[in-house]
């Protein structure tokens, strides 16, 4: 959202003001205050014009302008009602030199999860691709993906979803994948040039559009329809606040797991190893005991096994 317009809806939440009392306020002429407002109902707010000035009457269900609007973090918000990718497009916006800045769709047609998956992203989801620019080693990226894991798990808490985390970053209710998360990250050993977080959160979406091969839920599915602009901001300021306070993101990530505990089977890119997983270490690693030897597991496909597995 423009500047100038993001200041006048915060002059426009206190209440009604005039015309010539905003060009004042702004330091702008009142030919600008009218088109600044004009493009604001372009974008969907409904702004009323009675004789004790402009009312913000309404606000945008979904929408870049709609999430920035009273979001507590400083993020800027391209909306995209539908794209090929919003990784793609946040990694473009990286190579431009941007940061801080959240890409986000209504519908995405060429999606992908971890291990290159195809990731179903149809209308009424939230899509979102998240651009950092963290000044942490490398080594500190999967800090972030377990951040986000937590952030999008105890935004739909909020809603009454009884979600948990499988490591490392799929948002699960009662073992049917309800959100994933992919990050994608440039730099040297160092330092991380730019970082990519991607979440898609299969929010106002029927059960019959999900991907069949696994197991897969919704919020509609669960609780009805959700308040998409709203759980969008809880999702990104939880995930501001836990960026800004990294020491915080293992023990809350701890608190949200369905994977401790468990007897589990893990596949790298080496190897197939099942035991009972039994911690997770910094940076995100999940440590399982085979019963020969307790391992410490970076990476990998992490399945959930019944006892008798």
């Amino acid at each position: 959202m423009q500047e100038r317009r993001a200041d006048i809806l915060a002059h426009l939440a206190d209440g009604p003001v005039t015309g010539p009392a905003l060009a004042e306020q702004l330091d702008i002429t009142r030919a600008a205050v009218w088109k600044h407002i004009e493009a604001l109902r372009e974008e969907g707010f409904e702004i009323a014009s009675r004789e004790s000035g402009y009312r913000l009457e309404s606000i945008p269900e979904f929408g870049g302008s709609a999430v920035e609007f009273g979001l507590s973090a400083p993020f800027t918000v391209e909306y995209h009602d539908s794209i090929g990718s919003t990784n793609s497009r946040a990694r473009e916006l990286a190579a431009a030199g941007e940061q801080n800045a959240v890409v986000l769709a209504n519908e995405q047609t060429g999606g992908r999860g971890r291990l290159d998956r195809e990731w179903s992203s149809p209308s009424g989801g939230i899509w979102l691709s998240i651009l950092l620019r963290p000044e942490v080693p490398a080594v500190h990226a999967p800090l972030f993906t377990l951040a986000a894991a937590v952030a999008t798990t105890r935004a739909v808490r909020e809603l009454g979803v009884d979600a948990t985390i499988k490591w490392p970053n799929d948002v699960q209710v009662e073992g049917r994948k309800l959100a994933g998360i992919l990050t994608e990250m440039e730099g040297e050993a160092d330092r991380i040039s730019w970082l990519v977080v991607g979440i898609g959160l299969n929010a106002n979406v029927d059960s019959t559009q999900l991907p069949g091969e696994r197991p897969a839920t919704s919020l509609r599915a669960e609780i009805g329809d959700v308040d998409r602009r709203r759980l969008t901001q809880n999702l990104l300021e939880a995930f501001w606040n836990r960026s800004e306070q990294t020491e915080s993101i293992l023990p809350a990530w701890r608190e949200l797991t369905s994977t401790i505990g468990q007897r589990v089977r893990v596949e790298t890119q080496r190897e197939e190893i099942v035991g009972e997983a039994v911690g997770i270490e910094f940076p995100g690693s999940l440590i399982v005991d085979t019963g020969a030897e307790k391992l410490t597991i970076s990476a990998g496909d992490c399945e959930h096994l019944r006892p008798a597995e």
